[in-house]
């Protein structure tokens, strides 16, 4: 990603002081959900993993709405520095994968605007792509680059991990729904299929 070009508009009006204080404001909320994902992950117990994930992929999302409502982010640099090796995921990727179990898998409606094509999707495939694109946008924080973290943050949340966090929040919200109201999780699929 480090021959990225910005391309986008910076909006005259933003004080590069707000800029900054949103960067740290969604680098405490990446590192939070980074820290919480770990956490279910290293704890093995599925019956409070989506409690505490439903919890933080919302706080996440929460932090991250300001990201779409501000006008494009545009760092000093033409081309994205270079943030070091991307983040290995795949161990968090398949400790989910074990954990979530059977509840791993469902469906989504990949844009709503562009029709109604359903997708097969995996919550531990979502959970790690936002952990991986939340620890880039970190890496650059760290580094001391903190509107190039938020400009990655920006368009990653407009391109990746924007969506699979809000699948990801859909499939557990749905999840919870299905137990606490007691209805089998394979009961929309029979009525849909009967149509």
């Amino acid at each position: 990603m480090s021959d990225q070009v910005h391309d986008h508009d910076l909006d005259e009006d933003a004080a590069p002081a707000d800029l900054a204080d949103l960067s740290d404001h969604m680098a405490g909320a990446a590192a939070q959900f980074v820290r919480s994902v770990e956490a279910v992950a290293g704890a093995g117990v599925p019956d409070e993993a989506v409690s505490i994930l439903l919890l933080e992929l919302s706080s996440l999302l929460a932090a991250g709405a300001p990201l779409g409502a501000i006008e494009d982010v545009v760092p000093d640099e033409r081309f994205e520095p270079d943030a070091g090796a991307e983040p290995d995921v795949d161990r968090l990727r398949n400790t989910l994968h074990e954990l979530l179990g059977p509840v791993d898998d469902y469906v989504e409606v990949f844009d709503p605007y562009a029709g109604p094509e359903v997708m097969a999707a995996r919550l531990s495939d979502d959970l790690s792509q936002i952990t991986s694109d939340l620890l880039h946008g970190l890496a650059h924080h760290a580094a001391g680059r903190p509107l190039e973290a938020l400009w990655w943050w920006q368009f990653s949340y407009l391109s990746t991990w924007g969506p699979a966090a809000s699948a990801a929040l859909r499939a557990l919200q749905s999840l919870v729904a299905h137990v606490r109201l007691e209805v089998p999780i394979d009961a929309d699929v029979d009525a849909d299929a009967a149509l």
